[in-house]
This record gives C-alpha cells, sequence and structure tokens, in this order.
C-alpha cells in the first residue's frame, strides 16, 4: 500500500466494509509518539489482540463504550491508518483484576502482568490527572479484545 492511500477513509474503501460512506472511528493508542507508532506496528504484525481504557474517561468524553462487532481503524501518531479491527469482546472489570492472560494479549513489553500493570498505571495516572482522579486498584477498566480484519501490508 502506497503512503498516499493510508487515510482512515481510504482504508475503510480498500476493506470494504459495511458502509464505505461512513468509516468508522480511526485512532491512535497511547498519549504519545513513539508508543502509538509501537503499539500500531504490534496490530499490523499480529501480535496485539486487545487494549484497555479507562471507564472514567470514557465516561468524561461522553464516549461510548465498544461494543462486539464494532469497527476501528488504528493510527499511527501522525493519522495513518494502519488496520481495521473488529471489536470481540468487552468487559469492565477493576485494574486490580486484570488478569495476565489479558495482559499477554495486549502483545505490549514482555507480555507479562507485572509489565501491563507498571505501563498502564503510569497510561491511566496521566489521563486521570486531566480528569481529578487518582488510580485505585478498583478503578474500573474496559478490556476490549479484537481481531485484525485489514490491515497496511
Amino acid at each position: 500500500m502506497t503512503e498516499d492511500r493510508l487515510t482512515p477513509q481510504a482504508m475503510w474503501a480498500l476493506y470494504g466494509g459495511p458502509d464505505a460512506e461512513a468509516p468508522p472511528p480511526a485512532w491512535h493508542f497511547c498519549d504519545n509518539q513513539a508508543d502509538a507508532d509501537v503499539l500500531a506496528a504490534l496490530v499490523v504484525a499480529g501480535i496485539k489482540g486487545a487494549t484497555a481504557g479507562a471507564l472514567w474517561a470514557y465516561e468524561a468524553e461522553g464516549e461510548p463504550l465498544p461494543q462486539a462487532g464494532d469497527h476501528n481503524i488504528i493510527t499511527d501518531w501522525e493519522g495513518r491508518a494502519r488496520a481495521v479491527i473488529r471489536t470481540t469482546v468487552v468487559e469492565v472489570v477493576p485494574f486490580g483484576e486484570v488478569t495476565a492472560e489479558f495482559a499477554a494479549a495486549e502483545g505490549e513489553g514482555d507480555g507479562s502482568l507485572e509489565y501491563w500493570r507498571e505501563a498502564h498505571r503510569a497510561a491511566f495516572s496521566r489521563e486521570l490527572a486531566a480528569l481529578g482522579r487518582v488510580l485505585t486498584d478498583d478503578m474500573p477498566v474496559v478490556c476490549q479484545r479484537f481481531e485484525v480484519v485489514f490491515r497496511d501490508e
């Protein structure tokens, strides 16, 4: 795929999604370029099959929770489309009860629950500070599993 075809709209049209005129939301992971680009590459490589978000952030932004069957377009930091994903499972669980299996499905770092907790504690703490909230072990986390249905190759 050439650089000029990597817009979310173009990727959606190439995928042939259910409504080519109305692509689904396009977004990048994380709050910084380095992580956003690495995680998009992990999705394209088939390593990352899950993501997690703070329920409190969804609520503060008035954003609906992902639902099984939803499509999204994953981009890099610059907004270039890298993959179309389809959500398969969504569960809301307390931060302290996220499982090692889910952490491994996220595909980040060494895949361990310890790595997941450290990385997400840092990211969630930054996000929650802007909301005037503090991360606790009982904070609800939206655990989203997905499959890649089309990728930038």
